[in-house]
């Protein structure tokens, strides 16, 4: 491919509002006030914008990802001016999702990309997950409206309780299910898998998001 057409082929879409993905792994955001993202997921952005990571101090998601599933600091941060904004995470696939208001999802806080400012979050903690230090245990609960990207493993799959999933390959639930944990007992006496520790969801309504990756990794002996 000739120099010139590369550059034409992979070049970014011009316009538009919302966020669009340019492709299924990389999230361009027109940007003209404020967004909130992803902690170290910008890749670049045109214009004048600036980054502010939201300290604990002000509510939110830091304190969760600090204690509960990574030390690296600040999950999200707030980013603010003009121009296009993209952000991406470990080539991980992009999921736009547009929230009516008053709609809500709660969504594992490693698999959030982005929500527009207009979305309201807080933290969900899941009772007897909330002392263990892996993915999958501590959620963000958004509402709506607006715009809430999230990314994923490959491609996610969407079953409709009742269900049992792996906290580490669990990426979101709709707001009207309320998961338990479960133990199988057949792991729990001399194995080692970490398949012991499962969440629960019961009921025939709303849908849960799982991804073909446990994201935290397998909990040894749990």
């Amino acid at each position: 491919m000739e120099l010139a057409e590369f550059a034409r082929s992979n070049a970014p879409e011009e316009g538009g509002t919302g966020f669009r993905k340019e492709n299924n792994r990389l999230l361009d955001v027109p940007l003209d006030g404020t967004v909130m993202v992803k902690a170290g997921s910008m890749i670049a952005y045109t214009g004048d914008v600036t980054f502010t990571g939201k300290s604990s101090a002000e509510g939110g998601i830091t304190g969760f990802v600090k204690e509960a599933v990574s030390s690296e600091g600040t999950p999200v941060m707030e980013a603010e001016g003009s121009g296009r904004l993209y952000v991406a995470e470990q080539s991980k696939k992009v999921q736009v999702l547009d929230l009516d208001r008053d709609e809500s999802i709660s969504i594992n806080g490693t698999d959030i990309l982005a929500f527009e400012s207009t979305v309201d979050y807080e933290i969900s903690t899941i009772g007897s997950l909330s002392g263990a230090a892996a993915g999958g245990l501590t959620n963000v609960y958004l509402t709506g409206p607006g715009q809430v990207a999230i990314s994923t493993h490959g491609d996610p799959l969407v079953i409709t309780p009742p269900v049992r999933t792996d906290p580490d390959a669990t990426v979101a639930w709709s707001a009207n299910l309320s998961p338990s944990i479960a133990r199988n007992k057949t792991f729990e006496i001399g194995q080692t898998s970490g398949e012991a520790m499962q969440m629960e969801f019961t009921g025939s309504d709303g849908f849960v998001v799982i991804q073909p990756h446990e994201e935290g990794g397998q909990r040894q002996g749990q």
